[in-house]
């Protein structure tokens, strides 16, 4: 069963099958939020105001449209609030994972290599370090960035291509 079709059967039958879209949807959101906001109690705040905000408008949510984009909207305009409020407090550094390795040395080069990223990246703008952040780690393609962000396809291309411009001159420059 699509998600679409979920929310149809949650809108007319069975709010109780709500649950089903916070289990599929919790971790995913909770990623995206804490990439954008680096601060694990304010993504969890964040992904709960979205599934009451989501829950609250479902009545509103375009069937024919992607209930994912939608959802990671307004994930986004929430996080995008918490930042403009919290301006000066929250890191904008999104905190990208290094799976763990049996291997001490090929972790040890991992952990020293995400350090080095995480650095280069903080001198990189949230306009590109977050398509950056949906396209890598959510693994959401340029049409879902692009109803995400309410950007057009073309300028989500643009801005990931710069993004990694950006990134390698600056990990460049900072060795």
């Amino acid at each position: 069963m699509t998600d679409e079709e979920l929310v149809k059967i949650i809108r007319t039958s069975d709010q109780e099958q709500y649950s089903v879209i916070v289990k599929k949807y919790q971790d995913k959101l909770f990623r995206y939020a804490n990439n954008i906001v680096n601060d694990e109690s304010r993504a969890t705040d964040i992904v709960q105001q979205t599934f009451i905000k989501a829950f609250i408008n479902l009545n509103g949510f375009d069937t024919k449209k992607s209930f994912s984009s939608w959802i990671y909207r307004i994930v986004h305009n929430e996080a995008m609030n918490l930042i403009k409020k919290y301006k000066k407090e929250v890191s904008l550094l999104p905190d990208f994972d290094i799976p763990s390795n049996d291997n001490v040395e090929d972790e040890y080069n991992k952990e020293e290599t995400a350090t080095e990223v995480k650095k280069c990246l903080k001198e990189i703008p949230l306009s590109y370090s977050e398509p950056l952040s949906l396209y890598y780690l959510e693994d959401k393609s340029y049409e879902e960035i692009s109803d995400i962000l309410r950007l057009p396809v073309s300028t989500v291309g643009t801005r990931i291509n710069r993004a990694k411009t950006q990134l390698k001159k600056i990990c460049k420059k900072n060795k």
